[in-house]
């Protein structure tokens, strides 16, 4: 997992509510068996029409905001089923950061196993975010993760509250494989010292 420090991005405002996770990924493209390749499916009963042509209206598919890494959005957001594709989507199309005034919990969770960083702000704050990416050209966001804040270097700037514990994950790259191996040398000297029976081991070598 790509550790995550400081990142300075393009913002792209999707002022909608309780986008829910088969809206940010629908259902006909979770047949994949790997982690990439979604990106190209994010939205996109927003982002094309019946024929798989872009819908040139949509915010992802204006020219100002290509290649944006900052989604801000509106509250509730990734609601609905648990699919984990929904996070794997986003991160493949090249967001690093999603901001919104509440997130569903299972998404937040998701988006931290994955290095997606989630930063709930006040609606306040997100309308004033939402207004600036739509009005200014190339508006971008430096969110710094170690220090916990956001600021745009023209007047906004906020701190935000994260779990220590996912913090931590996020500033080291660390998602459950890589937690765990961290624990190698102890794994190893457990399995050392019990040792499968040779039954079970004739089974696995069948």
């Amino acid at each position: 997992m790509q550790p995550f420090r400081t990142h300075t991005g393009l913002v792209a405002p999707l002022d909608r509510a309780n986008v829910d996770t088969d809206q940010i990924i629908p259902k006909q493209f979770l047949k994949r068996i790997e982690r990439t390749g979604f990106g190209q499916f994010l939205f996109y009963d927003w982002r094309r029409q019946a024929s798989g042509e872009e819908i040139p209206d949509f915010l992802l598919n204006q020219p100002r905001y290509r290649g944006a890494s900052i989604l801000v959005a509106a509250k509730n957001f990734g609601c609905g089923s648990s699919r984990e594709h929904a996070v794997w989507a986003l991160a493949d199309f090249g967001f690093r950061a999603v901001i919104a005034p509440s997130f569903a919990d299972i998404f937040a969770n998701n988006s931290a196993k994955n290095g997606l960083l989630t930063i709930v702000l006040t609606e306040h704050q997100i309308n004033d975010l939402m207004t600036k990416a739509a009005q200014q050209e190339n508006y971008r966001l430096t969110i710094n993760l170690e220090q916990k804040t956001v600021a745009d270097g023209q007047g906004f700037s906020t701190s935000f509250d994260i779990d220590n514990f996912v913090r931590h994950c996020l500033l080291e790259g660390l998602d459950d494989i890589g937690l765990s191996l961290q624990h190698e040398s102890e794994i190893a000297a457990y399995e050392a010292q019990h040792p499968l029976p040779s039954s079970v081991r004739a089974g696995f070598r069948s």
